[in-house]
């Protein structure tokens, strides 16, 4: 059985929480997955709390069985079911008269919750391994998460950047190993290495914690002064990241294993960079598309002009606007958007009718012809006879 398997393996139907079969190959599960996570993103629903709920646990689900090793150690925590192979009395299914016959069993009681105690049953760990392993067993490294402010034009385009962030590091002084340079960490005398000891109960040992190495199945006589034999110190990280263009405000950047270091040979964890996004004086963002609102005279909207549209380029463009415009129509500018991998979006100006706050005798006398020279009303239909 895989030994410390998490206690979300023996609750949680990742399976199910992709919509696929148990059956479904590599391919099925990255699709299943990738279409989930475009419709939950927080991105695609922003200030939805519940999807992203949801898109935490897709993206938990396909990091288990998205991965070939993990996904067959998950199936073998699922094949004992719910309880872990603690079925009904008798012959029940995982029970103690199932397949596999009576014998001794091996609690661990390092507190660990039900997945440490049953990662430990029969003797512990996987059949020719885990006898030899910590009780522990490696620990994968928390996952951090760091703010970056990014200008709207850089958001657009993309860009490479430094991020200067203060977490733990391996120890620079003994690589991680927690002892002393020039000397090596002894296997515990105690336990034999496993960072564990059983109490026999008759049918039942009891495991704990060695009281004598921590758990950790090894003792350092000599621990580094560095890292006072954590193998683990606070320093200062520089760290270089890509942000793709048409990044999103709230967004963020997943850097895989750029988060705290893991302990005893565990993976380190992930670093998740959250994008903020200044806002343009003139611009916003949609997806790959760039929208603009663009103001417009009377006589333009009524009679037609070609106008400049001004763009986050070095040269503004055309756009021709024909008569009759109302205010609020949108244009579209092709290829004039976020240029990404995935395609080129567009530029949408939507323009507005410009009122002016003040006017001249000149255009006073023009706009009082204007309205003198005016044969129906813009509000007619408006006492209209219902039909």
């Amino acid at each position: 059985m895989v030994a410390n398997a998490p206690r979300e393996w023996f609750e949680k139907d990742y399976y199910a929480v992709l919509g696929v079969s148990k059956d479904a190959d590599a391919k099925e599960i990255t699709k299943a997955y990738r279409k989930l996570a475009r419709e939950n993103h927080p991105d695609a629903k922003p200030g939805d709390s519940a999807a992203e709920e949801r898109f935490k646990e897709i993206s938990t689900a396909y990091d288990v069985v998205g991965d070939p090793e993990k996904r067959r150690d998950y199936d073998e925590v699922q094949a004992l079911g719910p309880m872990g192979g603690f079925g009904g009395p008798g012959g029940a299914p995982g029970g103690f008269g199932g397949p596999g016959g009576p014998g001794a069993f091996t609690f661990d009681m390092g507190g660990g919750g039900l997945g440490d105690v049953l990662g430990n049953l029969f003797g512990g760990g996987r059949a020719g391994q885990g006898r030899g392993r910590s009780a522990t067993g490696p620990q994968r490294g928390n996952d951090l998460e760091a703010e970056l402010h990014i200008d709207f034009t850089d958001a657009v385009q993309g860009l490479s950047t430094t991020l200067h962030i203060v977490s733990d590091a391996v120890c620079s002084v003994c690589s991680g190993t927690g002892a002393e340079p020039g000397t090596t960490p002894t296997r515990c005398g105690s336990c034999g290495g496993r960072g564990a000891i059983q109490d026999n109960q008759g049918m039942f040992a009891m495991s704990r914690p060695c009281p004598s190495c921590g758990g950790r199945g090894i003792r350092i006589e000599h621990p580094c002064a560095n890292c006072r034999g954590g193998g683990v110190e606070r320093r200062p990280r520089e760290i270089k990241v890509r942000i793709p263009a048409g990044v999103a405000d709230g967004q963020k950047i997943r850097l895989k294993g750029r988060g705290d270091p893991g302990r005893q040979g565990g993976q380190p964890g992930d670093l998740f960079v959250k994008c903020r996004v200044n806002p343009h004086s003139l611009f916003t963002m949609d997806g790959r598309n760039i929208k603009a609102t663009v103001p417009v005279t009377f006589a333009e909207a009524a009679l037609g002009a070609d106008i400049e549209v001004p763009t986050l380029g070095d040269k503004p463009v055309k756009l021709r606007i024909p008569s009759g415009t109302r205010a609020g129509r949108t244009f579209r500018v092709k290829g004039r958007g976020v240029e990404t991998k995935k395609g080129t979006g567009d530029l949408l100006v939507t323009v507005e009718i410009a009122v002016p706050n003040k006017l001249s005798k000149e255009e006073r006398a023009a706009i009082e012809a204007l309205a003198a020279a005016a044969t129906e009303s813009p509000r007619q239909h408006l006492f209209a006879s219902p039909t």
